[in-house]
């Protein structure tokens, strides 16, 4: 109670809020494990080429284009494609970056395919 009143008074003073919502930055994945257990689960079911770790992580850090549109997106879009791209508790920003794709892909610089860890792949 003292934080939110504190950070109103901050607020009426200065004039903008000290903190950003978490929903106006890109949501922070911890790629790095999310691409080991990918790894490891392509081994696991037999899967002829799995795709390398380092694969893994080129295409999901190229996937962070998105941190320079992403406020331009309505927050409802921001906050259904983070659902669906962090379910189950890990999350692609690959997945992330198909989701906003699909809603206006003018937004963002055309990409190769990427993989990444992403649980849509072919």
């Amino acid at each position: 109670m003292i934080v939110a009143f504190m950070s109103i008074v901050l607020i009426s003073q200065f004039g903008s809020p000290l903190v950003i919502p978490v929903g106006d930055r890109t949501p922070v994945i911890n790629v790095e494990k999310t691409c080991k257990d990918s790894v490891a689960a392509e081994k696991e079911v037999g899967i002829s080429v799995v795709q390398p770790f380092e694969d893994c992580m080129r295409d999901e850090n190229q996937a962070k284009q998105l941190d320079a549109v992403w406020t331009t997106y309505s927050a409802p879009l921001r906050e259904r494609c983070e659902k669906k791209a962090t379910l189950l508790g890990e999350g692609s920003y690959v997945d992330l970056l198909n989701c906003v794709q699909m809603s206006d892909p003018a937004k963002l610089t055309p990409t190769r395919d990427l993989k990444g860890a992403s649980r849509n792949r072919n």
